[in-house]
């Protein structure tokens, strides 16, 4: 119970850090916070619901990661090196998929919502 007790501090640590210190972060959570209330508009059913706020939860999973990533590459390599450069454009990449991928989601739920093919 202890260890499960730590993690959950760990991860509370984690999120205040992340939301005090990374605009990108704030502007998800932001996002998070208008769109939960429309995914209940939007979800024709309990599934694409769930499939709407996975996808916003996955954004913020693959945004704490990236952040993870340049922090511990800015602390390794303080100064400018290519292949920290590379690591942190294929975090980023990584934040961009996620993105992308929700972005579908959202559009295919409002779609199926509106009727739009069928």
């Amino acid at each position: 119970m202890a260890r499960i007790v730590a993690a959950t501090q760990n991860s509370i640590r984690g999120l205040v850090e992340g939301f005090a210190t990374e605009s990108a972060i704030k502007q998800e959570v932001v996002i998070a916070a208008i769109a939960i209330p429309l995914s209940f508009f939007i979800a024709g059913n309990f599934w694409i619901w769930l499939a709407l706020i996975a996808s916003l939860l996955f954004v913020l999973s693959v945004e704490f990661m990236n952040t993870a990533i340049e922090r511990l590459c800015n602390h390794v390599q303080p100064e400018k090196h290519d292949a920290i450069r590379v690591t942190k454009d294929l975090a980023s990449a990584a934040v961009f998929f996620a993105l992308l991928l929700a972005g579908l989601v959202w559009l295919a739920a409002l779609v199926d919502r509106l009727g739009i093919f069928g």
